[in-house]
């Protein structure tokens, strides 16, 4: 009887040994977890790293600078802003990769559309949008309670409308009405609509712009004819703020009161304002924000800094999770650790630079460059603002200041410059021949034109 039940006990272990070792031989392993995922997730090997190199260090420098954020909002308590972060980060990732996955000839044919309801939200935005910080950047969507600046989406269309114009325009780009005048008007018609709110980001926006339509092959003459027209409100501005400085110890007279009257309207006051800052505050007139930037660059030093999460100044420093994020970063990181930052976003736009000269259709060779070049000058604009080289403007460091709307629209251009990569690999025979039969078709049936620019 002993022996029977012996047997049976033998048995039942053996089956379950042979249950889970079936049931473990069914889990992947690393290494195949690694090969699926590498098998699908195409476009620039690179830019991926970057991507998530940059969004990492977001979430170390977000978790660390939100502590004052945390006590004025959450009794102390910064992990939600971590969590928050995170949540943005899987967000994002998420975005990049079903927008890689993608053919890119897509967003041309939605160009147009995307670009046409771009202007009544805008519109809506400067009339009904939500005021934060005397701008009415922000619309707020009532269901998940956040808010949605326009002029992120306003700008993903416009490159892309851009783009679409410029590869068409190429048989005509040199003539004024025939190829300047389709390329040029949208471009005003969104800084116009951006500015009244947010004039740093329609300057930043129009610079891309100008950029774009010199590789696209406009005419130099035509483009100096645009920067003039540009710089007429900043040297309005400057202007303003140079005959108003000190006007206390002036005589008032009509032209002083006149003047007055044209700095309340909107935010031009503010523009004004800032420029006065820049140029002639000294010691206690700096802005405080410039100042304890400036002390969180002097506590980083040169080598490696503070270490992380031991910033003083992220107390102090207004926005230190967001607009002066960079500050924090050089003073936890060191200026090595800033220089690392400005290393990142050049090997990013030289890796896009690289897929737009490997890129065989204007389209996509456009594309990619614009919005490579819309993200490095918005980055360029935000650390020059930190180390006080420009006035002071609401411009976040892409990819790295906190997770919003902003985070995300960064993460739909990404992923549609890894489309575009994607796309280069198929027609380089990197990517299976079954993937490329459908992309060459919807290539012939999107009728671009080959990219003449890469070849200049």
């Amino acid at each position: 009887m002993d022996n029977f039940k012996n047997n049976i006990t033998n048995q039942n272990t053996s089956l379950n040994t042979g249950k889970l070792d079936t049931l473990f031989s069914e889990i992947p392993s690393v290494k195949e977890v690694r090969a699926s995922l590498l098998k699908r997730t195409a476009g620039d090997k690179y830019i991926w790293g970057i991507v998530i190199l940059l969004a990492l260090i977001s979430v170390l420098v977000v978790y660390s600078a939100t502590g004052s954020l945390a006590y004025k909002m959450n009794k102390g308590n910064n992990e939600i802003y971590l969590f928050k972060q995170l949540a943005f980060m899987v967000m994002g990732m998420l975005i990049i990769y079903f927008l890689h996955r993608i053919n890119y000839t897509i967003y041309s044919k939605v160009a147009t559309i995307l670009f046409l309801i771009s202007i009544p939200l805008l519109i809506y935005t400067l009339f009904f949008g939500a005021k934060i910080n005397d701008g009415s950047r922000w619309i707020k969507l009532p269901i998940i309670n956040m808010t949605f600046q326009t002029s992120d989406f306003a700008k993903l269309a416009l490159f892309m409308y851009l783009s679409k114009v410029l590869s068409k325009k190429q048989e005509f780009i040199k003539d004024f009405k025939k190829g300047f005048i389709p390329a040029v008007i949208p471009v005003l018609i969104i800084c116009a609509l951006i500015m009244p709110a947010n004039l740093s980001n329609a300057l930043l926006t129009g610079a891309t712009s100008l950029v774009l339509m010199f590789i696209g092959r406009v005419s130099l003459k035509h483009i100096f004819l645009l920067i003039g027209v540009a710089l007429i409100p900043i040297a309005i501005i400057v202007s303003v703020a140079v005959l108003t400085h000190n006007k206390k110890a002036e005589k008032v007279d009509a032209a002083s009161i006149s003047t007055e009257k044209t700095i309340s309207i909107g935010r031009f006051g503010t523009w004004v304002k800032r420029v006065q800052d820049f140029v002639y505050a000294k010691d206690k007139e700096v802005p405080f924000q410039v100042q304890q930037a400036k002390i969180a660059i002097a506590n980083g030093g040169v080598l490696m800094g503070l270490g992380p999460g031991n910033s003083r100044q992220k107390n102090f420093l207004p926005q230190a999770y967001n607009d002066f994020i960079y500050s924090i970063i050089i003073e936890e990181y060191g200026l090595l650790g800033g220089a690392f930052i400005v290393f990142i976003y050049l090997l990013f736009l030289f890796r896009c630079i690289n897929i737009f000269r490997r890129c065989p259709y204007a389209f996509g060779a456009f594309l990619a460059l614009g919005l490579s070049f819309t993200l490095v000058i918005q980055a360029t604009a935000n650390m020059a603002v930190n180390v006080n080289i420009v006035p002071v403007t609401g411009v976040t460091l892409p990819l790295v200041s906190m997770g919003g709307s902003s985070f995300l629209f960064t993460c739909a251009s990404i992923g549609i410059i890894l489309s575009v990569a994607r796309n280069v690999e198929i027609t380089e025979g990197k990517i299976p021949a079954v993937i490329e039969e459908d992309v060459v078709e919807n290539n012939s049936n999107n009728n671009n034109v080959p990219n003449v620019s890469a070849a200049m």
